[in-house]
């Protein structure tokens, strides 16, 4: 993933957790608008999501962020 998707990922899952707690959970969506403006990002992260790393539908945004931060 490039760099500014991977930035946002971190920045959403820092929003998450300082709301709701270390144990708040999300899904790839959660990086995107509700509206399906770029469809070969969201299905990059996606495929990272679901095919590369084989994740549940809710993550726990702790573990995606340390994922995201160590490049997996």
């Amino acid at each position: 993933m490039n760099k500014k998707i991977r930035g946002k990922i971190i920045t959403v899952c820092n929003e998450k957790i300082e709301k709701k707690g270390d144990n708040v959970g999300l899904s790839f969506y959660a990086f995107f608008a509700n509206k399906n403006d770029n469809p070969e990002l969201l299905m990059e992260v996606a495929e990272w999501w679901i095919q590369k790393h084989k994740l549940d539908h809710f993550e726990k945004a702790i573990k995606i962020k340390e994922m995201i931060e160590n490049k997996l």
